[in-house]
């Protein structure tokens, strides 16, 4: 059978064939960038339990960069049309690693291993200790990430997420180790509880139904003001220059907010309950 050249197969066909290869293309986009997230967090572990002081700097990082490789997977992958349930399980599956298994074990590496002044056997208390508070923060990442892929966002549109999401939860740690990086890791017993005992907390937070700002409402495919131009550009140069302390600021903000807005809520709706009863 002959060939059919180019120019004889109907336009139609051709710009089908073309519509069909470029849309095959777009699907690996963000597949590439759920793989880069997955990248980032098996490093985070890798650089972790190296042990160093630039190793757990690097690690939260790398935590940090898997943070924009998450915001950016799904959001591409909604604006092109490629969103499918397999991109949502294996994004689900590459969060576990990098905002589950590497802030734990960056938690433990940091909080732990380096705690000197203790006796032998209750460095070992502490040690267990650790590994249960790690633990339990792996756990509630898993719960929390399944429990969005089945019930999705809070009721009522996509504005709050229902739970700490697991990034802010694993940017929370990163940020407290990349701030206080130059100070090494922990070697006061009492600041290492503290340290788990924060993981535990954060751990709570994504498996509550405590409502947190997902910023989906935002109009960012829309004409904007100038200004706001120029306050995000500073903003980002007040990151990249005082990265330290801006980081630990936006995520502790982030977190003491839902906090706060739902002991806000809590305390209005029992005086409401109060005024209707009475």
């Amino acid at each position: 059978m002959a060939v059919l050249d180019q120019q004889e197969i109907p336009y139609e066909n051709r710009r089908y064939r073309t519509q069909a290869r470029m849309r095959r293309g777009i699907f690996l986009l963000p597949a590439m960038l759920t793989s880069a997230n997955l990248l980032c967090g098996y490093y985070a572990v890798v650089a972790s339990l190296m042990g160093t002081s630039d190793d757990f700097n690097h690690a939260a990082k790398a935590i940090g960069i898997a943070i924009i490789f998450d915001s950016l997977d799904g959001r591409i992958a909604r604006l092109t049309g490629t969103n499918t349930q397999f991109g949502v399980q294996f994004d689900s599956l590459a969060d576990v690693v990098s905002f589950g298994i590497a802030p734990a074990v960056l938690a433990f590496a940091w909080g732990v291993r380096s705690v000197t002044n203790l006796a032998p056997e209750t460095l070992h208390q502490l040690s267990r200790f650790g590994w249960l508070c790690c633990l339990a923060f792996l756990i509630c990442c898993a719960w929390r990430l399944a429990r969005f892929n089945v019930q999705g966002m809070a009721p009522g549109g996509s504005k709050f997420f229902v739970g700490m999401p697991t990034p802010a939860a694993a940017g929370v740690i990163a940020s407290i180790v990349h701030a206080f990086h130059e100070e090494g890791p922990l070697r006061d017993w009492h600041w290492a509880v503290a340290w788990l005992l924060l993981a535990v907390a954060l751990g709570v937070l994504m498996t509550s139904t405590i409502r947190f700002y997902s910023f989906k409402d935002l109009p960012w495919g829309k004409k904007q003001p100038g200004i706001l131009i120029l306050v995000l550009l500073i903003l980002g140069a007040v990151i990249w220059i005082y990265s330290e302390m801006a980081l630990l600021l936006i995520a502790c903000t982030y977190a003491a907010a839902g906090v706060i807005l739902h002991l806000v809520r809590f305390i209005r709706h029992r005086s409401s309950s109060r005024v209707v009863s009475s």
